[in-house]
This record gives C-alpha cells, sequence and structure tokens, in this order.
C-alpha cells in the first residue's frame, strides 16, 4: 500500500526551510570569519554553556520591521540575537545570545523586544538570565529606537537586581551604551584578547584626549579584571569563560526565595586540619596566605574566587561546607598586610549584598590591621566606600559566622562581621589580637611621656609595646565580654563552621520597613 502525501507538507518543508535559514544567522561566510577571530558563534556559546538537549529557543523568526537606509531589503531572521531556556545543571535557566554574523549583533527594537521578553519570563518563573554580549553596539540605522531598546533592558536590568541571579558574560565588543547592562549585573565574565567593554572606544579617546591606547589595555578582560574591577573574571578561551560560568550556576539559587544550592557532602565534617594550627607565623608583621586557610576548610578545597586580580588585599569567593553554598570573605595578609581600601571596600560589599539577597550563608575570616592610610586613600573617599561595606554586613539577615585570625585592629574590626553588627557566631584563634590598635602604636601614644623620658627611648618602647601586647593583643578581653562567642583550636575551625551554620539554618531577622536604604554610593 503506497504511502499518502502529507497533505501540508509544503507547509512542513517551508518551516524547515526557514529554521535552516535562522540558523546560519549571517550566512557561512560571516560564522567562518567569526571563527578566524578565535570566536564561537552565539549558537555554539549556547550549545557549549547549557546541558545537551536542552535549549528551547523563542522568537527565531522575529524581524526588523526598519525601512530606513534599504534596511527593508535586509531582514534576517532573529535579528542578531537567540534568546530561549535550558537547563544548566539540571537547573532552569534563561539566556540570551548576541550573534555578531548579524548586522555585527547591534541592537535595535525587534533585537531588543526579544531580550527584554526572555528577562521578563526568567523574573516570572524565577530563574537566573544569562546575556552573552557580542555586538557592535546600538544600530544607528533604527536611531532613538536602538537607544530606547538599551533603556528596556537597563530597567529590567535594575528591577530584577536582587531577585533572579543575572551573569553576563562578554565575549566580543561591547562598547557606549551596552555596558551598563553587564554593569548592573551580578557577574561579568570577560575572554581575553576577543572582548573588550568601554563607554568610548580607543578612536574617540584620542580625538578627545589625544592618548594613543588599544582597546585591550583601555577595556579589555585583564584591564576590567586588575584595575577597573569591572569584570569579576578574565578567562583565557571562551571554553574557559562558559566552564567557570557553569561553575559559578552551581552555588547560586534560582531566585531570591530559594533556598541557596546543597551539593553532596562527601568531605567529612567534622575533619581536622592539623596545618591550621602553625599557619599563622611567630612574627605577627610576617604574611601567610588566606587561601591556604579557606581552601583547607572548604569541601573538598573547591573554592571558586571572584575578581581574584583585583584589590587583592580582600579574597572572595563562593565554596561549600557540608556540601551548602557559602560565601567567603577574608582579608588577605599577603597584599598591603590585609588593610581595608577603597577597592577591597567596594569589592567586598557588592558580594556580600549579593549574597545576602541570594540566602548565600556568610563566613568572614578576619586578619586586619586597619583601614589603609595615607591622602590618597582620604581624598578618594575611604570613608565613604569603607562604609559601604560596613552597610552591607550591617543589613544582611543570612547567617553569618566569622573567625578571627589573627589581627582585628580598630574600625576594621566592626566592620569585618563583628557580634556589634549583627555577627550570630564569631570565633577567635588563640592568635588573635583583637584591639583599638597595634601594640607599638598604642604603646606610643599611652606611654609617650614614659618612652621620652627614658635613658633609652628605645629600650623603653619595646617594654612598654610588650606590655600592651600582653594586656591587649589576645582575644581574652573580647570573650569576657561576650563579643567573641569562643576561642578555638585552628584545627577544628571546619567541624565548628559546619555546626555553626546548621544551627542558624532556620534563623529568622528582619530589618525595618522601608522602601530601601540609602547606601552611601
Amino acid at each position: 500500500m503506497s504511502k499518502e502525501k502529507n497533505p501540508h507538507q509544503d507547509k512542513f518543508d517551508r518551516l524547515a526551510v526557514a529554521r535552516q535559514k535562522s540558523k546560519l544567522g549571517g550566512g557561512q561566510q560571516r560564522i567562518d570569519k567569526q571563527h578566524e577571530r578565535g570566536k564561537l558563534t552565539a549558537r555554539e556559546r549556547i550549545e557549549l554553556l547549557v546541558d545537551p538537549n536542552t535549549f528551547e529557543e523563542y522568537d527565531a523568526f522575529m524581524t526588523h520591521r526598519s525601512r530606513e537606509f534599504g534596511l527593508e531589503k535586509n531582514k534576517p531572521l532573529g535579528d542578531g540575537v537567540i534568546t530561549g531556556s535550558a537547563l544548566i545543571n539540571g537547573r532552569l535557566t534563561f539566556l540570551f545570545s548576541q550573534d555578531f554574523t548579524v548586522f555585527g549583533g547591534s541592537l535595535a527594537e525587534a533585537h531588543a523586544q526579544k531580550i527584554c521578553k526572555v528577562m521578563d519570563k526568567a523574573a516570572q518563573v524565577g530563574a537566573p538570565i544569562i546575556g552573552i554580549n557580542d555586538s557592535g553596539g546600538a544600530r544607528i540605522q533604527e536611531g532613538v529606537v536602538s537607544l530606547g531598546g538599551y533603556a528596556d533592558i537597563f530597567l529590567r536590568n535594575t528591577l530584577f537586581s536582587g531577585v533572579i541571579p543575572q551573569i553576563s558574560l562578554v565575549m566580543g565588543p561591547c562598547a557606549g551604551g551596552a555596558v551598563y547592562s553587564p554593569a548592573i549585573t551580578d557577574f561579568t565574565l570577560m575572554t581575553r584578547n576577543t572582548s573588550f567593554m568601554f563607554v568610548t572606544g580607543p578612536n574617540v579617546v584620542k580625538t578627545v584626549t589625544h592618548e594613543e591606547i588599544s582597546s585591550e589595555e583601555l577595556g579589555g578582560a585583564d584591564t576590567h579584571a586588575s584595575v577597573s574591577g569591572v569584570a569579576s573574571l578574565a578567562c583565557d578561551n571562551e571554553a574557559e569563560t562558559i566552564e567557570l560560568t557553569r561553575k559559578l550556576m552551581s552555588f547560586l539559587p534560582q531566585n531570591n526565595t530559594d533556598d541557596s544550592p546543597r551539593g553532596s557532602a562527601t568531605d567529612p565534617f567534622d575533619r581536622e586540619v592539623p596545618e591550621l594550627d602553625s599557619i599563622i607565623p611567630d612574627n605577627p608583621n610576617s604574611p601567610y596566605d588566606i587561601r591556604d586557610v579557606i581552601t583547607r576548610v572548604l569541601d573538598d578545597a573547591d573554592f571558586l574566587e571572584i575578581q581574584p586580580d583585583y584589590a587583592g588585599n580582600i579574597v572572595v569567593g563562593f565554596g561549600r561546607l557540608a556540601g551548602q553554598s557559602v560565601g567567603v570573605i577574608a582579608n588577605q595578609p599577603m597584599v598591603l598586610a590585609g588593610a581595608l581600601d577603597i577597592s577591597a571596600s567596594l569589592k567586598a560589599a557588592r558580594f556580600v549584598r549579593f549574597c545576602d539577597a541570594f540566602n548565600i550563608n556568610l563566613l568572614t575570616f578576619e586578619d586586619v590591621p586597619g583601614f589603609l592610610p595615607g591622602s590618597q586613600q582620604e581624598h578618594g573617599g575611604i570613608i565613604k566606600h569603607g562604609a559601604k561595606l560596613l552597610y552591607a554586613y550591617c543589613e544582611a539577615t543570612v547567617p553569618k559566622v566569622t573567625v578571627i585570625t589573627r589581627k582585628a585592629y580598630g574600625g576594621a574590626y566592626d566592620v569585618m562581621s563583628s557580634k556589634h553588627i549583627r555577627g550570630d557566631f564569631n570565633y577567635a584563634w588563640p592568635t588573635a589580637e583583637i584591639a583599638v590598635m597595634g601594640p607599638k602604636g598604642a604603646a606610643e601614644i599611652i606611654f609617650r611621656k614614659e618612652i621620652s623620658d627614658a635613658d633609652d627611648a628605645e629600650k623603653a618602647l619595646a617594654d612598654k609595646t610588650e606590655e600592651y601586647r600582653q594586656e591587649f593583643a589576645h582575644p581574652y578581653k573580647a570573650a569576657e565580654r561576650g563579643y567573641i562567642d569562643d576561642i578555638i583550636e585552628p584545627r577544628t575551625t571546619r567541624a565548628r563552621l559546619i555546626r555553626a551554620f546548621q544551627t542558624l539554618e532556620n534563623k529568622v531577622v528582619t530589618n525595618p520597613a522601608k522602601k530601601h536604604g540609602n547606601i552611601p554610593l
């Protein structure tokens, strides 16, 4: 018996042709050029990022409606951006990926509408949104409509901030108004040598300021990862960028009402770490790497550091304790002796606020001699910027556990999640020094007259410094007041932290009702 021909076959054939045309973007020649630049296509990036065979595309057949400058003769399907939903690590995620092979990925009315539509859907169902940016900027032929499209996106970035996680991958040019969307999102990952972000490019800079500078120097991945602090991570290639994005996603909840994800806990919760007992040098002025403390305490030494090349005097990132995601903030004695400066305050404050918005426990390791002194810091606004970190810790209502490993001096002691600003459990190692300032500086002030009157001023200063150290440079005064919940053996830190966070699992704290606070911006 002969097989009957489907009476609608011509319609199905038309759909297949249109779908294939949509998948080709700007055509094979432009795809080849994209590869020659060392860049993947928009679709290839999505395929690498999401779980296999889970991507559901939206608006593949959408086109622009412009008739100016001959655009009516060139109406590629999709209009230069691919949007949809997929699973990443088995969890629902929404995403858009700009296609540089179509009009250079330029943003215009239909292009922006597609992005806004997928962002709205992500917020409605409470799932993260990832944007892959590779665009020449606003589509000039559409004029102010393109600018309006950017603003529509910025509004959603802002309204959904703290509601769903937002991640930007910059995998090509991102210039002019386009940069403000990644700037508002929670994390920005860039790829070395192929991605750039700047408000005005090198040519405009040369015209206005006569400064000769390359795109890489002005707004490349390393510049934004180490100098400006705009980038969360700089990666060697697109595959690494995507791999780190998948790892980052594994630490994040779906939305602000969801609990932080819990992974499988294979590392024994009561594992002792004997090396921590001797990690603090005998000389209180000698450095050690706080990352060695962090990785020894976390599950399987797995720590994803955020902004590792910016403000190295403070370390922030994600790890797990007994399978539960935690956000780690730690002073780094290897850089500026761990002192807080403007950049460190900004870096840590934004990280603390992200974790608090998304119910991720905060773990603080403290070894801080104070705020960095100097006219450059004062004139740069260290008072205002340091207050941002203080504000962030104060308003945070998630479980907060602090371990003072060595120095906790002055106002910096207060700022680093102290008991006074609602730290839930505050522990100190026996090596902790909690005081208004360092012993030598304190002795010079308190015993100024005795030292100046002494026959041997140098010896008198040393003696008085030791006297102050014995009296105040330890954790027992703070423990007497209840400012420290316990003085613990370093080797037991992991087990104590896990028990503390388990105790705080059902913690409920609310802030006073308000529209929003006025953080010292």
